[in-house]
């Protein structure tokens, strides 16, 4: 044990025991903890420890997805499979760091798989040039999680319907040059909160002010001469189609204030998700009859929203359109720091993850959360109107 003293160096008090503790039972290496020292110190050997024995399915090789792998690498997880059958073409080089002109032509996930190795040798990464489409459900059985970047709706869709039947936890995202949305569906999930124990007792039970989250245990710990709480809470999700015909919650229907706030581009994407079902393929920016069926659907999914007219401008439309199917580097770069950093506190067990839906608009560099379900119907149906006054009024009949 005398080489585990220089390498705890700069670790917490609190981590050093659990270092050691880790180290003798052989379940992470004196090189791994020097080589993860500063994630250790952030979120702890028992996080780390399930983040190095992670078994990640991403799905497609594009620029988003080129950003969630670099994260996800480096952070150590066991292995990372690749999956997509298209091949590099002259526009992926714009948006791509781990490719080359000189792989132009060969298979996109088999081209970026040396450079990713390079990042972090001890992440086994494997590719598999086949359509996902061609996949049987039970493919997703060795996976701990699963990452869908870049595909069309259905495609999405049949890939949770896939995650669920194998109890997988899944997240689909996607970019639109400065748009962009990162969608979570783990089925159930449990994480600990640790907070300074309160004078008021910590109650088990559904969560107030929250449809989806309850508290299942606690526990508490003394940490430097002080009681903390460990608070085990668990996150109930939807499936991605069901979240996608689902309601505002009932907190910003009933809110004229918080409605007007609802971000625009949920309507657009929504739209956007309805026109590839119907036309399979996305709305091209100069084909006129595009932008008239994609406004059209724009704006039924915003009275659907109950959202107001006035939110959903025409330059947005035209922006929205111009942008949808490319690529933009920072954007990217942001999804997918976001999204890896999420799979992260999943894989750890240790903060709140997404609940369900993030929307990214670069143009106002915002990133609101919206947690959609359809089970939400049943709890506005139930709420009866508030009385109208100057900054509220009746936003469900």
């Amino acid at each position: 044990m005398a080489a585990a003293a220089p390498l705890t160096n700069g670790t917490s008090n609190d981590n050093a025991g659990e270092v050691v503790a880790a180290i003798q039972a052989q379940t992470i290496s004196a090189d791994e903890i020097a080589l993860y020292d500063r994630q250790i110190r952030l979120w702890g050997v028992q996080a780390q420890e399930k983040i190095r024995t992670a078994n990640i399915l991403l799905i497609s090789a594009k620029a988003l997805a080129n950003e969630v792998a670099k994260n996800l690498v480096l952070a150590g997880i066991g292995s990372l499979t690749i999956v997509d059958h298209e091949t590099v073409t002259e526009e992926d080089l714009g948006s791509q760091f781990f490719i080359s002109d000189a792989l132009i032509g060969q298979n996109r996930t088999e081209a970026a798989a040396p450079e990713i190795r390079r990042l972090n040798p001890r992440v086994t990464v494997k590719a598999i040039s086949a359509p996902i489409s061609d996949c049987l459900p039970d493919f997703y059985t060795p996976f701990t999680l699963v990452i869908a970047t870049d595909l069309d709706f259905n495609t999405l869709s049949t890939i949770n319907a896939a995650t669920r039947l194998a109890n997988k936890p899944m997240y689909a995202a996607g970019g639109h040059g400065m748009y962009g949305y990162i969608f979570a569906d783990l089925i159930q999930h449990d994480y600990v909160i640790e907070r300074a124990k309160s004078n008021m007792p910590t109650v088990l039970g559904p969560e107030s002010g929250s449809a989806t989250r309850s508290i299942v245990g606690v526990s508490t710990k003394r940490e430097n001469g002080k009681v903390v709480e460990l608070v085990t809470k668990r996150e109930i999700y939807s499936h991605l189609r069901l979240a996608n015909s689902s309601p505002l919650p009932p907190e910003i229907l009933n809110s004229l204030r918080k409605l007007k706030n609802v971000s625009p581009l949920l309507p657009c994407f929504r739209a956007l998700w309805d026109f590839e079902k119907q036309k399979r393929h996305l709305p091209a920016s100069n084909s006129v009859d595009d932008l008239r069926e994609f406004t059209i659907l724009a704006h039924e999914k915003l009275d659907e929203l109950q959202m107001p007219k006035e939110l959903l401008k025409s330059e947005l439309l035209r922006s929205f359109l111009q942008n949808v199917g490319s690529e933009l580097a920072p954007v990217t770069a942001f999804l997918g720091g976001q999204l890896a950093q999420d799979v992260i506190n999943v894989l750890g067990r240790r903060e709140q993850p997404i609940q369900n839906l993030v929307l990214f608009d670069g143009e106002e560099t915002k990133a609101p959360v919206y947690s959609l379900h359809s089970f939400l119907q049943d709890a506005l149906d139930s709420i009866p109107p508030p009385l109208p006054g100057p900054l509220e009024k009746p936003m469900v009949p």
